[in-house]
């Protein structure tokens, strides 16, 4: 039976195909920056609303939410799209190319908003299979903390019919199309940012007795924090800590009395994450001391560790194994220090977030995420969508 079904699945959506393939081409060619998705939305309200769903707008400003009542009571399901762009212009000749002057979907959202979609219009044919109901959950700003899953988390977007479970897929270049990764687990870092500011004192560049170097002192601070990897934290347990950023000096014959330092803490454990601040504050202070100089520290949390959930995670990986056989599981061994705001719904329901496969270097789809030049094979279309639907026929058959 579920064979069949699977076969469904697979043949609905090569039919719907060369429509998504043109509903991603659209969101491509016109991407929009975090809580700016406003014709992003539109379009999308469009296109569930053609399908009959329940569908709710504005939640937390741009979100989208529909809703597939099956023929038969039972749990309730959501799947997850991210909806916004980057400041990035765009470096490919595609003839869809972003029309958004400075705006590119570097990241694949515009795939993943597809696939849903797609989804939603694969399950709406197999509504007499549905023993429960789907959530079709479309997400402003992931890309800008503090993200737009937690706004939406607090406007009830997991109630009403409440949530069991949830499903996602994000794009992975370094994964040939055709394929999907799976990981147990611990699966993204948990990322926070900080403002350091070294405090020195101005003078003359020919007098630097006179004064207190910021300059001098933000290089020690730079080099020191780097122990915190090497030195501070267990080594088995991994942490990044980069300045991205520096600001300071007006002029080259003027010691600097202030440099900002920005940076970013990337973590897999609470107690690394709890951690790292108390560490920073430790060794700039040490520093600082030493210089007679002074600081200020600002630190703030950012997206969680994202862990999927073990049970959610098999079931992903056999819904990919029924469709396409076991060779098109990707396992992927090791977590990433990249963060996601999905993380923000993992830790109220049991879920998962898969990798979808987008590589094939005779498409040039081989660049990175945040990439100028970054594209997909929209062959992954198919994959993605048949996947998240039998992920959903699958949790609700379960």
């Amino acid at each position: 039976m579920r064979e069949e079904i699977s076969e469904r699945i697979k043949k609905i959506t090569d039919q719907l195909f060369p429509k998504l393939v043109k509903l991603r081409r659209e969101f491509h060619q016109y991407p929009e920056l975090a809580y700016k998705e406003f014709e992003t939305s539109k379009r999308i309200t469009r296109e569930l609303k053609k399908l009959r769903l329940e569908v709710k707008t504005k939640v937390a400003k741009t979100g989208v939410v529909g809703l597939l009542k099956g023929s038969k009571g039972g749990k309730t399901v959501a799947l997850r799209a991210d909806m916004d762009a980057l400041p990035l212009v765009e470096q490919t000749n595609l003839p869809y190319k972003s029309k958004n002057k400075g705006v590119m979907h570097a990241c694949g959202h515009d795939l993943h908003m597809s696939c849903v979609l797609g989804s939603a219009m694969v399950l709406t044919k197999l509504k007499d299979k549905l023993s429960g109901n789907v959530k079709f959950i479309f997400q402003p700003s992931e890309e800008v903390g503090p993200g737009g899953a937690k706004p939406m988390i607090e406007e009830k977007v997991l109630e009403n019919p409440k949530v069991d479970g949830i499903f996602s897929l994000h794009s992975d270049s370094s994964i040939p199309v055709g394929k999907v990764g799976i990981k147990f687990g611990p699966m993204m870092a948990q990322a926070d940012s900080f403002d350091l500011a070294i405090i020195g004192k101005g003078g003359h560049g020919a007098r630097p007795q006179d004064g207190v170097d910021a300059i001098v002192v933000a290089s020690q601070v730079v080099s020191s924090l780097q122990t915190i990897a090497s030195r501070k934290i267990n080594p088995t347990c991994p942490v990044v800590v980069s300045i991205g950023q520096i600001e300071g000096g007006t002029a080259r014959n003027i010691i600097c009395d202030k440099v900002i330092l920005k940076g970013t803490v990337r973590s897999l454990e609470k107690n690394v994450a709890k951690k790292a601040p108390i560490l920073i504050k430790e060794i700039t202070s040490g520093i600082v001391k030493s210089f007679g100089a002074d600081f200020e520290f600002h630190y703030s949390p950012g997206y969680p560790v994202l862990i999927n959930d073990p049970k959610m995670t098999d079931l992903a990986k056999k819904a990919i194994e029924l469709l396409y056989g076991k060779d098109k599981v990707y396992k992927i061994l090791n977590p990433m220090m990249g963060a996601e705001d999905f993380a923000y719904f993992l830790q109220k329901i049991p879920g998962t977030m898969m990798r979808l496969g987008i590589r094939n270097e005779k498409k040039k789809a081989i660049y990175p995420w945040h990439h100028p030049k970054f594209r997909v094979d929209e062959d992954a279309i198919k994959v993605g969508t048949a996947v998240l639907s039998q992920c959903v026929l699958n949790f609700l058959s379960g």
